[in-house]
């Protein structure tokens, strides 16, 4: 799980009110080495063209991008994987087109979704939400702690990337629950003047 750290922040333009680029700048400057970009209401093009610049700040300063359903966008502009969700192209196909180093992770929202993940060419599951989120329009049902327990029985040693609700206050609970790596959106870009401030918090409370 060398690729996956504990905190796995997550752009979003329409929280922060900042391109996706300026968030991964702020984001690395707290410490992030690993970032999703997600996008979901801009033309394929703008997208394109912050994704585009979002990569290359990333590739100076050593850290990894993963986009957030568009295997279109990652292969354009040379992200290191994609994230993909029940209702995105299978895994099988996202491998075929980006490649055996190209990371994939995949999100679940209940056990059995979790095992079955296990048998796809992806490098991490993620499940969620934990707690209640606002981040999605129509958030799936809420997964609770001891769901993560149960996966994290279930699928052993294979990265388990928890998202959903999760802050400052409840960080340490989902860690002691059994997952991995903690994905993070509006507790860290939610206020943009503080983005590199939040990040460094949630580092130093993961250790």
């Amino acid at each position: 799980m060398e690729f996956l750290p504990r905190i796995y922040p997550i752009t979003d333009t329409f929280i922060s009110g900042l391109s996706h680029a300026e968030q991964v700048r702020l984001l690395i400057e707290g410490g992030a080495s690993f970032i999703q970009i997600r996008e979901k209401k801009a033309s394929s093009r703008k997208f394109y063209l912050d994704a585009r610049e979002a990569v290359t700040i990333a590739r100076q300063k050593g850290a990894k991008i993963i986009i957030n359903d568009r295997i279109d966008i990652a292969l354009a502009v040379n992200a290191d994987g994609v994230h993909l969700g029940q209702e995105d192209i299978p895994p099988r196909y996202a491998r075929k087109i980006l490649g055996d180093h190209a990371i994939i992770g995949y999100s679940t929202h209940n056990f059995r979704q979790a095992v079955e993940a296990l048998k796809m060419p992806i490098n991490y599951i993620s499940i969620g939400p934990i707690f209640p989120t606002k981040t999605k329009e129509n958030p799936d049902p809420v997964v609770g702690l001891e769901e993560i327990k149960l996966i994290k029985q279930a699928i052993g040693d294979f990265p388990l990337v928890a998202i959903g609700g999760i802050n400052l206050e409840n960080i340490k609970s989902v860690f002691e629950a059994g997952a991995d790596c903690v994905a993070v959106v509006s507790a860290i870009v939610s206020e943009p003047n503080k983005i590199t401030e939040k990040m460094m918090m949630f580092n130093k409370i993961q250790k």
